[in-house]
This record gives structure tokens, C-alpha cells and sequence, in this order.
């Protein structure tokens, strides 16, 4: 049985409910960079290498695990992840070295999440529906995500408050092995190709057609981009606004808000990417990004700033997902699509590696994230000139 013969209100669900909580408890661990270095007494460059190894080895385990969901179906993939996802938060609970942190929140997370995470559930969303729809169902699932980030963030602040940094952290990988029965929805193995495709190709001639393709290498290019910016803000925005004198609960609350209206954002752009130019959505999207970028750095730093630029960013966080996923849908099919775009989110995820690691360099050899803040405004203005050449068309006439 295949996830294609399921309603396909109740796999867009539960992949939206697995990214929720597979992205919502990572999108918390920024809550813990204070306190964690406080009590283990390392630098921010420490706890921010484990994390940008998390985001390297996420994106370098990415495309294996969309390989295993495409040929052997989501569900066992995702229920792998879980269990190692909920392994890793707890060993981090337990981390008292700077290596222990590593295994646990780089190794462990970093796998579980490649499990649980975009290319696997997107996978198979994206085969269920057809093309005219493909769109905004990537956007319903993707805004899983956001949902996750607006939820755990205050609860993940909470928690830390009331049981210190290690119970947090326990509370949260029980929170993780949730995931495990939302796999249920995503089981079976994928079918040959969706309705109204022309029959698809080997995974090996997939993946030769799509590195020989423009479009495709400019679409990998700039999700780079999209990595570095989210991964850094992500992890170092709660330090940052703490260094300006604002509280943790500013901070929690900031991360809330771009979980919140991403929600919006996600969803929009999905809804968008349906019947406008997906490249030209893309192109805009990271141009707005960098444009809000540099009018938060030019403000004065109130509680009140803060808040208006978590909403805006927040708005611009992960629409890149459904039109990045869905381009590679449109232009290769979407029989290779967890594979295909495991691939370009590798290049995210080195984007998130140097976003988050450089982010943790900066401070501790400067003081200051401000180097780091203008080479997001320098990329992204970057990655909006690269999306405007791509090719949409698709490859293969529809049969």
C-alpha cells in the first residue's frame, strides 16, 4: 500500500504535525545558549559548533534518508528519526563536555532531524496530490514547522525556567518521540509516479539529469543562502537580544512571533507558488529578506523593534520551502522529489553550519554579531539575482 491511496487531508496533517515538532524543539535550542554555557562554562563558539555540526550532518544525512523514503516509503524513515531524535535531546540533557554536546546535539539531532524533516515528509506529500495543487499542499505541510517554532519556543523558556536546562531538554525528547505515530499516515512504499506523469526515470538517472541542470544548481546555490540567514538568527537572536539588556522572555517571545506569522508566510507562498512564477516569488522573497535585515539593524533596539522584525522575518522564514521544493517538483517530477531535494538541502545546511558556527566566531573574537548580520544582508540581496535566471519549464511533457 502506498501513501498515495490514503485521504489526502490526513497525510498533509500528520506531515504537517511531524515537521511541527521536528522543527519547533531545534528552533528552541537558541533558549538554551546562555545557560548551557553558563553551567558548562564554554564559550558561545563551543555550543554553536555542536549546533552547526547538528545542521551539517542534517544536511549531509538528507539526502540518504531521501533516498531510503523514496524507495521504502516515508514511515520507516520517519519513525527512525524520532527515535533518534528524542535520543540525542536526552543525551544533551546529560552533556557535561564540550564532545558529549557534540554527539548529542550535533550527531544525534542531527540525524534524527534528517529523518523527521523537510525532504521526507515534503516527499511524500508532494507525490499525493496533483501538480495544480502540488503547491499549496507543500506550503499547508511546511507551515507544520512554523506552527512547531510558535508553540515550543515560550514552551521551551517555560520549561527552562521551571526545571533548569536538563529537564527542559528531557521534557522535549519525550515531546519528539510523539513523532513516531504520526509516521503511521506516511507508511507504505511511494508508487511509480503521480497522476498525470510521464513515467519516471532511475534514481540514478534522476540525479544526473537534475546536477546537469541550471536551474537546479541555482536553486541548491541560493538555498545556501536561506540556511545561513535562519540558521543564525535562530540560534544567536535570544544571546543578541539578551547583550542589548532584554529578557529571555522577549527573546522566547521574538521566536514565537516568527513561528507565527511564518505560519502565515509558509502558507502564502504556497499558496502563491500555484499560480505565479515560483523563481520570481524566490527572487523577492530573499530581497525583502535582506531589506528587513538592515532596517532592524538601523532602529533603535526596543522591545517593540524586536517584535516588528520577528514578525516581518518571520513572514519571510520558510516560504523558501514550498517554492524550492515545489521548482523541483515542477521541473523533474516528483517520483525522486525526497532525493532530489535532500540534495539542495545539503547546501542549505552548509549554509546553516558556517551561519550558526561564524555567528559564535564573531562574538567570541569581536564581541559583536554585526559582521555576520551584514554578510545576511549581502546574501541576500545575492541569492535574489541567482533565482532569476532558472528555467522553470518542465523537463518531461505531462502524459
Amino acid at each position: 500500500m502506498t501513501t498515495m491511496k490514503r485521504p489526502a487531508s490526513v497525510v498533509i496533517l500528520c506531515g504537517a504535525l511531524i515537521l511541527s515538532v521536528s522543527m519547533g524543539v531545534r528552533q528552541s535550542f537558541g533558549l538554551f545558549l546562555a545557560p548551557m554555557t553558563f553551567d558548562l562554562g564554554i564559550g558561545r563558539e563551543a555550543f554553536a559548533f555542536a549546533l552547526a555540526v547538528q545542521n551539517l550532518l542534517w544536511g549531509l544525512f538528507q539526502p540518504l534518508t531521501g533516498m531510503i523514503a523514496d524507495r521504502f516509503g516515508a514511515g520507516r524513515v520517519v519513525v527512525f528519526g524520532a527515535a533518534v531524535y528524542a535520543l540525542g535531546l536526552i543525551h544533551m540533557s546529560g552533556a557535561a563536555t564540550i564532545a558529549e554536546l557534540n554527539f548529542g546535539a550535533g550527531l544525534l539531532v542531527g540525524l534524527g532531524t534528517a529523518a523527521t524533516g523537510f525532504a521526507v515528509v515534503l516527499g511524500a506529500v508532494g507525490r499525493l496530490v496533483p501538480p495544480g495543487r502540488r503547491s499549496l499542499a507543500l506550503g499547508v505541510a511546511s507551515a507544520g514547522g512554523s506552527f512547531g517554532q510558535f508553540v515550543v519556543a515560550p514552551a521551551g523558556q517555560a520549561l527552562i525556567t521551571a526545571q533548569g536546562w536538563p529537564g527542559a531538554l528531557v521534557t522535549l525528547a519525550v515531546v519528539a518521540a510523539l513523532i513516531a505515530p504520526l509516521a503511521l499516515a506516511l507508511a507504505g512504499r511511494p508508487g511509480g509516479q503521480s497522476e498525470g506523469e510521464a513515467p519516471a526515470l532511475t534514481l540514478a538517472q534522476a540525479i544526473r539529469e537534475a546536477t546537469g541542470h541550471g536551474g537546479y544548481r541555482y536553486l541548491t546555490l541560493g538555498f545556501f543562502v536561506c540556511g545561513f540567514q535562519v540558521a543564525f538568527i535562530a540560534v544567536h537572536l535570544p544571546a543578541y537580544l539578551g547583550d542589548i539588556g532584554l529578557t529571555g522572555e522577549t527573546a522566547a517571545l521574538a521566536l514565537a512571533l516568527i513561528g507565527f506569522f511564518n505560519i502565515v508566510g509558509t502558507f502564502a507562498c504556497g499558496a502563491l507558488g500555484g499560480i505565479y512564477s515560483k523563481k520570481y516569488l524566490l527572487s523577492l522573497l530573499y530581497l525583502l529578506r535582506a531589506l528587513v535585515i538592515a532596517v532592524f539593524l538601523m532602529a533603535p533596539k526596543t522591545e517593540t523593534t524586536v517584535l516588528v522584525f520577528a514578525a516581518a522575518i518571520g513572514f519571510l522564514w520558510l516560504g523558501t520551502v514550498p517554492l524550492t521544493s515545489g521548482l523541483v517538483g515542477q521541473i523533474f517530477g516528483v517520483r525522486y522529489l525526497s532525493t532530489l531535494f535532500g540534495i539542495v538541502f545539503f547546501s542549505h545546511q552548509m549554509g546553516s553550519f558556517l551561519g550558526v558556527w561564524l555567528g559564535g566566531y564573531a562574538f567570541d573574537a569581536l564581541g559583536s554579531y554585526d559582521p555576520v548580520w551584514m554578510g545576511s544582508i549581502a546574501l541576500g540581496l545575492g541569492a535574489a539575482l541567482l533565482h532569476l535566471p532558472i528555467n522553470e519549464k518542465p523537463l518531461r511533457a505531462s502524459v
